[in-house]
This record gives structure tokens, C-alpha cells and sequence, in this order.
């Protein structure tokens, strides 16, 4: 008989305790941790005003474990909330992490989420790291991360400051996800519709620049601090779609956007040997990239291209294009506040609780 150690103990047979010894060996030290894991709190230093943000992700809406594998849900869980931290202007600081699981999951899924999570942090934002967390039982494979980011003295960038005249300028990739996501709906999934890790091999070895952008996202986390430094005047990062999150920072700044499609087309239309379209760029989803907006005569951060202008919100009743701005101004749907090329745009991409697939009606 081989030795147990050779099959996989679920979590159940392993229990907490052991579960998160395990957890925990994955994982480095963050630079600004004066107590870990292992005491009711973790202790950290910071030198300015902290940003805290959490996003939880759900086995089924938010990710496949057919497509993804332990190490990329990591990476992505990290990845998801440094970016968030970013587009702040915060330098990340800590996560804290909170995973719920079935009792047959192998533990050996645990340990290789926490490496991705321990090597997104180093690779993305260096000196940041998990600092805690917690271990629970769920039907499905749940997980709730807060990330903590330092000011180091700077005011944060808000959704709230652009003005008209700025431009808008896009950090990090833009539509590959979206691209890799559509590919995993057209080409991942069996006969009855779920999703099936027999194809991804395949997909990863045709398609790997697209597939990447979608499972294991790099945002350009440092450009975030560039970008408070180089003077943008708001910033947010773009994980919905480039649509959805322009009519956010829109609204809270309580301007107009106008996209070039010649500018998205020069700045993004091939990608790392990828023609990215622009209805990708626009409505794909899920690159977390930053998006900012910086004064007209300001030199754009290196990695910062522009994509368009602020304008100015006209009173009610005038028009963007041929549609009536009254008409749209509270629809929800960026009508009347986005434009591509001078005619006015929808904006599409995800929203958690209208769930539409791509390629379903």
C-alpha cells in the first residue's frame, strides 16, 4: 500500500488546523507587518492615510475551477484587489483573505491559491502580502479578499475630479479578457453547457496572451502612483468594462466622455500580437487596468495612452450626437454621457446581477 500522503487529503480529513499550517507555508511576509498571521488580528505600519477594499468571488458567477486552476485563482484574487488599491493611488500594503470550501476540496487546491496569492503580490506589488484571514465551509468555493494600500502622504486619486478639457488615458491591457472569456464560453464548455477543462490545455497552447488576460490578469499596479504623482485628476480601475466604469467616473465627476476610436485603435489595437477590436476594448471586462484623466498639458505617465477627452455636461435638453441628453441622463447606461467618435455610446459589460454569458441572447 502506498503511503497516505501520496493521495490528496480533502479538507475535511484534514481539519483547520491542518489546512492552515499548509496555507500558511505558501505565503512570504509583507514589508509592513509587524505582527502576522497567527494572533486575533495582524499588526501593520503605515506611514499615511490607509485605503481598504474587499471584492468576493464565487465558484460559478465569477470563476470556473475547470478553466482556472488553484495557482491562477490566486493570482486573480490578488490581482483583482491590488488594482483597486492602484487606482487610488495607494501603494498595496496587505491582504487579508477569507476562503469558504466544500469539505471534499483537496487541500492541495488551498495551498496552490494561496502561492498564486503570495506570487501575484511579489510580482504585482512587491513588499505587499497576505496578513490573515479566515478558513469556512460553503457549498461552492468562495473567497473574500481585502486588500490595504498607504497613501504615504499623498491625497487619494478619486472617480470625482476629472474636469473638461482633460484627457482620458488607459494603463495595462484593454479587451484581451473579455477576448480570452468569450473564447472560454465558444470553446470550453460540454455538451450540457458547463463548464470543461478538457479543451483549456488546448486553448492555453493557441491562445495564450488571451487566455492569460483572463484567468491570471497583470494590471500595471506601480502606474497608479505614477499617476497620482503625474497629476491625474481622477482615476479608477476598469474591471466591469471600459464602457461601464467610464460612465462611473462620468457620473461621480459630473462630465461627459468622449472616445476616439482612432486613439483606442492606435494605443490598443494589437496587443502582445492580438487585434483587439474596439467593441472589445469598450465592452470586454475584467483587464484592470486604470483608467485616468489627466490636465491637457500635462505629460502623460509612461504606460499611459489616451483614449479621449473630458467634455464639459451640457444643460438639459441639448444633445450629444442626435439623441437628446434629457432623455438618456438617468438610464444607467451611459447614453448621453459616453460618445465614441461623437456619437453617443451604451455602455455594456458585467453587472452581477443581470449575468449574461457571452454569446447568450
Amino acid at each position: 500500500m502506498e503511503p497516505r500522503e501520496t493521495f490528496a487529503p480533502t479538507v475535511g480529513e484534514l481539519g483547520e488546523s491542518g489546512v492552515l499550517a499548509r496555507v500558511l507555508a505558501q505565503l512570504s511576509e509583507a514589508s509592513a507587518v509587524e505582527l502576522g498571521p497567527g494572533d486575533d488580528c495582524a499588526v501593520l505600519r503605515h506611514e499615511g492615510d490607509i485605503v481598504v477594499t474587499t471584492d468576493t468571488m464565487i465558484e460559478g458567477p465569477d470563476f470556473r475551477l475547470a478553466w482556472h486552476d488553484g495557482f491562477e485563482l490566486g493570482w486573480k484574487l490578488a490581482a483583482t484587489n491590488l488594482s483597486d488599491v492602484a487606482a487610488m493611488g495607494a501603494r498595496p500594503t496587505a491582504l487579508t483573505v477569507a476562503l469558504a470550501v466544500p469539505l471534499d476540496t483537496p487541500v492541495h487546491l488551498l495551498e496552490r491559491i494561496a502561492e498564486g496569492l503570495d506570487a501575484a503580490c511579489r510580482a504585482l506589488a512587491p513588499g505587499c502580502g497576505v496578513v490573515g484571514g479566515d478558513l469556512g465551509r460553503a457549498p461552492v468555493v468562495t473567497a473574500a479578499v481585502t486588500a490595504l494600500g498607504d497613501l504615504e502622504g499623498r491625497a487619494p486619486v478619486l472617480r470625482s475630479g476629472a474636469r473638461a478639457g482633460d484627457v482620458v488615458a488607459y494603463a495595462g491591457e484593454l479587451g484581451l479578457a473579455g477576448l480570452g472569456l468569450s473564447l472560454l464560453f465558444a470553446e470550453g464548455l460540454a455538451s450540457d453547457g458547463t463548464a470543461s477543462a478538457d479543451a483549456v490545455p488546448g486553448l492555453w497552447a493557441a491562445h495564450p496572451e488571451v487566455l492569460a488576460a483572463q484567468l491570471a490578469p497583470a494590471p500595471p499596479i506601480p502606474l497608479g502612483i505614477a499617476a497620482a504623482q503625474g497629476g491625474a485628476t481622477a482615476m479608477m480601475d476598469v474591471s466591469d468594462a471600459l464602457s461601464i466604469d467610464s460612465e462611473r467616473l462620468a457620473r461621480a465627476s459630473d462630465v461627459q466622455i468622449g472616445f476616439s476610436s482612432a486613439l483606442l485603435e492606435r494605443g490598443f489595437g494589437e496587443q502582445s500580437g492580438v487585434v483587439v477590436p474596439v467593441e472589445a476594448m469598450l465592452h470586454g471586462g475584467e483587464d484592470h487596468g486604470l483608467l485616468a484623466t489627466f490636465p491637457a498639458d500635462v505629460a502623460l505617465p509612461a504606460g499611459f495612452r489616451p483614449i479621449g477627452t473630458v467634455v464639459e455636461a451640457p444643460k438639459s435638453g441639448s444633445s450629444v450626437g442626435a439623441e437628446p441628453v434629457a432623455a438618456h441622463m438617468d438610464t444607467g447606461q451611459g447614453a448621453g454621457i459616453l460618445s465614441l467618435d461623437g456619437t453617443a455610446l451604451v455602455s455594456r459589460g458585467w453587472d452581477p446581477y443581470i449575468v449574461q454569458y457571452p454569446g447568450t441572447a
